[in-house]
């Protein structure tokens, strides 16, 4: 795919609408406004860090918001550099050694329509749940002899074997509001003159949320014959 097949960007969440295909098939699609990022620093593995990244910068905020120690690392990219968000990519050595800092990378220049990518977001917060919204649970029956334990997880052990409570069993407690990555999406199509990228199926976060999206770590499954 090129010297960017293993890079990412970071974008922000616009929201779901449904685009159509060649064959006239209606699909949920998810519009991502992607870019342009701003390089901010460069890693190698021959460097102090170790190994080879890309620190991308996306978005502005206001002078006043960023702290005296953020100026002097964005300087480096160019004057008025104030990003919103940062976020480092892995990269291979030839790719940092094509992007010094301070180049923009847009949309066109990562991703094409029909490749598959990963998408890295925070997922919505749902509070405390239980374990039937949490785990989707079955629950008991709405019948006589059930006494308000509709919506409970039932038995989690006994006092005699096994005597505990495994790790790992359903319980309620806090959902949502987690690191969560989608892999293997597809990308329907994309917009260099507005950077954006549609993105079939749903991803994670609320709209306006920021996003990362790199091109596919695991190939797609091939249907069987």
């Amino acid at each position: 795919m090129g010297k960017n097949s293993e890079m990412g960007l970071i974008g922000r969440k616009i929201g779901m609408t449904q685009m159509f295909d060649a064959a006239g098939h209606a699909h949920g699609i998810t519009v991502v406004e992607l870019g342009p990022n701003v390089v901010l620093q460069g890693k190698t593995t021959t460097g102090p860090d170790g190994y080879s990244a890309l620190q991308l910068g996306y978005g502005t905020r206001k002078v006043a918001r960023v702290t005296k120690a953020e100026q002097g690392h964005f300087k480096a990219a160019g004057e008025g550099v104030l990003p919103r968000f940062v976020h480092e990519i892995r990269v291979p050595d030839a790719t940092v050694a094509a992007h010094p800092v301070g180049s923009v990378v847009s949309v066109g220049d990562v991703f094409k329509a029909g490749i598959r990518v990963d998408v890295m977001g925070t997922s919505k917060g749902r509070g405390f749940s239980g374990v039937m919204k949490r785990h989707n649970f079955s629950g008991f029956k709405r019948t006589h002899g059930v006494h308000e334990y509709h919506r409970h997880g039932g038995s989690i052990g006994t006092r005699l074997t096994p005597g505990m409570t495994f790790k790992g069993v359903g319980m309620p407690g806090q959902m949502g509001d987690s690191r969560v990555t989608q892999q293997g999406l597809l990308v329907h199509g994309i917009d260099t003159d507005r950077n954006l990228v549609y993105i079939k199926g749903g991803i994670p976060g609320f709209d306006g949320a920021n996003v990362v999206i790199r091109h596919a770590v695991k190939k797609p499954r091939l249907p069987r014959k």
